[in-house]
């Protein structure tokens, strides 16, 4: 996409400590509690207690998921011994002791193969853990969606130098973040240098763009991205401010196609 999406809604950033609470597998569902909903008593509800929502309505914003309470929404606790808690826990520890349970649900039975990496034995982690990860530096084997890129024009991925620089927007079911691609590393991701046509019609691939019968892309607005392997690594910029200054870039993936 060529406008650039949110990482998370405006109106609702959270800090790091607050990600770190979050479980790393799964999906996060945002919940919009506004003004209207304090009938519903949430602003006394408890941390880290199962709750049930019943008759909620899921609208997509920003191609993110939210879930808008409604009047005739219910919010009910739930017991740590409830069979509906037992189930979710034991799915979750299931997955989460797997080699390949970290893969996004649908992604099964597999990711695409337009992508693949240097350490295919290497087991998976969402993104959640990525960012949650206790140090800055690390490296990491993720299952994600392209959803957006900056530059968009495939002419413009290289500086006036040649140098690959390009943003790209990933996403998995616990979080979305911009990963770099950059010099060799991109060089390795797109097998060199191609044409600007070969490289338009890798990005439209990526993105799930539809393009017409001379190749161009459409103007099409269900677009379905495809899940790829890719190889993550995170840095810090700035020494004085590690975690401030932390990005991602991907390195060691390649584009099959």
């Amino acid at each position: 996409m060529e406008n650039p999406l949110p990482l998370q809604p405006v109106d609702f950033i959270l800090q790091r400590d607050v990600l770190c609470t979050l479980p790393p597998l799964g999906t996060v569902l945002r919940v919009i509690v506004d003004r209207c909903n304090e009938k519903l008593g949430i602003n006394f509800l408890k941390s880290n207690r199962w709750v049930k929502l019943i008759n909620i309505r899921c609208e997509l914003h920003a191609a993110l998921w939210h879930a808008v309470l409604m009047p005739f929404t219910r919010v009910c606790y739930l017991s740590d011994e409830d069979d509906i808690v037992l189930q979710r826990m034991s799915q979750y520890d299931e997955r989460r002791k797997s080699k390949w349970g970290w893969m996004p649900l649908s992604s099964f039975p597999w990711s695409s193969d337009i992508a693949e990496t240097d350490y295919p034995n290497v087991p998976f982690v969402s993104l959640m853990r990525a960012l949650a990860n206790p140090k800055v530096i690390g490296k990491f084997h993720c299952v994600v969606r392209v959803v957006a890129a900056f530059p968009w024009l495939a002419e413009d991925f290289r500086s006036p130098s040649g140098v690959y620089r390009i943003r790209l927007t990933l996403e998995d079911p616990t979080a979305r973040i911009h990963a770099y691609l950059y010099k060799e590393d991109a060089e390795q991701f797109f097998d060199g240098y191609p044409s600007v046509y070969t490289l338009t019609k890798k990005r439209n691939l990526l993105l799930g763009t539809s393009e017409g019968d001379d190749g161009s892309e459409m103007n099409d607005h269900f677009r379905n991205p495809p899940w790829i392997r890719c190889c993550l690594k995170s840095y810090h910029i700035d020494d004085s401010d590690s975690w401030g200054s932390r990005n991602f870039r991907i390195f060691a993936t390649t584009m099959k196609v």
